[in-house]
């Protein structure tokens, strides 16, 4: 089963662009679906009315929450495993490459993706507000930066073509995707030379006719080193990016520094002090994070900003050996999304959201159909946060820290169609 995008718009003709270049390509060879959808082929009225006056005054026009909600709801695929609406609203998360990069697994494992292309001074805020408390539904705000531009349209047309570039066939060369600005390595691309090798009294630099490999790599290295430290220092000093990968042995004490500091955040207020360190003790030390590597069942990624470890995932795959989960978690293969942990002076920079995405590829590769996790039901930042990457809401289970039992939530997030 492919994955599928949807826009909804009141100017259908404004993404005609996904006809051309690569994008059009993937439509015709049967990589990408594509919908594009008339808001107006919802309306009522002889008017084909989709905006009406706001609520307490002012200026401009708001787009109407009956036309939006039937129209998502005729344009979302019910069997699909997992539905994300994407609202592009300058008040939305910004777009980054990772989330380029987690949005292309979701189309990648079969997900659909529907643009919600607002107009005038935008959609009714109840639209949000409905679909972000389904759990069949993931909604999303993201913003291309900080301006304002007529509609959405823009903005579906720049993540469409950032995310269909990362799925499967689509570019040539998958080599392009790995050496290009915000990869994996955080830099931006070094400059790049083709023929003449002098043009206007500018040559091309000596290394890159020289044939040794070696040297060339260095020397690009180089350059993307000088390029974003000189146009994007803030990738450089750990304020873009994370870099994202899989935990190391030399990593144990970092791993365990984390943990022990972030465990007790994500703990009910009620829950014993004392239980909180003797579970750190039992669970969360060097000694346990060096175990925990060797085993071939768990996965431990880890994210670093400027060399320091800030956050880490831990997966367990295998069956679930809690009844009560296994009852409610009915794809299989699965895995457990164990811990998700990310200091809390780098939340909101994207780097636990950077975490998910990675740990779902590796699940992803490694076959799993269902990744699940529990999660207090006190917890409801924590829940946002996990419905935002795809995860809902399964079932429940308790999870004991020492003498305190406490309940939480099972999610489960479909990586693969059945």
């Amino acid at each position: 089963m492919s994955g599928r995008i949807d826009v909804l718009t009141i100017f259908p003709g404004y993404l005609a662009p996904l006809e051309l270049s690569l994008v059009g390509k993937a439509r015709r060879d049967g990589l990408l679906e594509i919908g594009v959808h008339d808001l107006r082929d919802w309306t009522s009225d002889r008017h084909r009315t989709v905006d009406d006056t706001p609520f307490g005054g002012g200026a401009g026009m708001v787009m109407r929450p009956d036309v939006w909600g039937d129209a998502l709801d005729g344009v979302l695929v019910a069997d699909s495993p997992s539905r994300t609406v994407l609202v592009p609203t300058p008040a939305g998360d910004r777009m980054t490459q990772a989330m380029a990069e987690e949005l292309a697994l979701l189309v990648s494992a079969g997900g659909q993706l529907v643009f919600a292309c607002g107009r005038y001074e935008g959609i009714d805020a109840r639209v949000s507000e409905h679909y972000s408390g389904r759990d069949d539904v993931t909604i999303r705000e993201i913003s291309l930066g900080d301006y304002v531009l007529n509609g959405g349209e823009v903005a579906a047309l720049v993540v469409i073509e950032a995310v269909a570039r990362l799925l499967p066939g689509v570019i040539g060369n998958p080599e392009s995707l790995v050496e290009e600005s915000h990869g994996a390595a955080g830099l931006l691309e070094y400059p790049v030379y083709t023929k003449p090798p002098s043009w206007r009294g500018l040559d091309v630099p000596e290394v890159l006719l020289s044939g040794d490999h070696g040297r060339i790599r260095s020397w690009r290295r180089a350059r993307a080193v000088e390029r974003t430290a000189r146009r994007r220092p803030d990738l450089i000093t750990g304020q873009g990016s994370p870099e994202i990968r899989l935990a190391r042995p030399v990593d144990a004490e970092a791993i365990a520094d984390v943990a022990a500091r972030t465990f007790p955040l994500a703990c009910p207020p009620q829950l014993p002090a004392e239980d909180v360190l003797a579970f750190i003790e039992e669970h969360l030390t060097a000694v346990d994070f060096r175990r925990y590597l060797r085993d071939r069942n768990r996965d431990v990624h880890v994210a670093e900003v400027a060399g320091a470890v800030v956050g880490y995932t831990m997966t367990v795959h295998g069956e679930p050996a809690d009844p009560d989960v296994a009852a409610v978690v009915t794809g299989r293969p699965t895995a457990e999304l164990s811990k998700c942990y990310v200091l809390p002076e780098h939340h909101g920079a994207g780097v636990a959201r950077a975490l998910v995405a990675a740990t779902a590829a590796r699940a992803l590769e490694r076959g799993v159909h269902t990744l699940w996790l529990g999660v207090n039901q006190q917890n409801e930042r924590a829940q946002r946060f996990y419905r935002a990457c795809e995860f809902t809401r399964a079932g429940t289970k308790r999870f004991t820290v020492g003498t305190y039992r406490a309940d939480d939530y099972v999610m489960t997030r479909t990586l693969r169609p059945a």
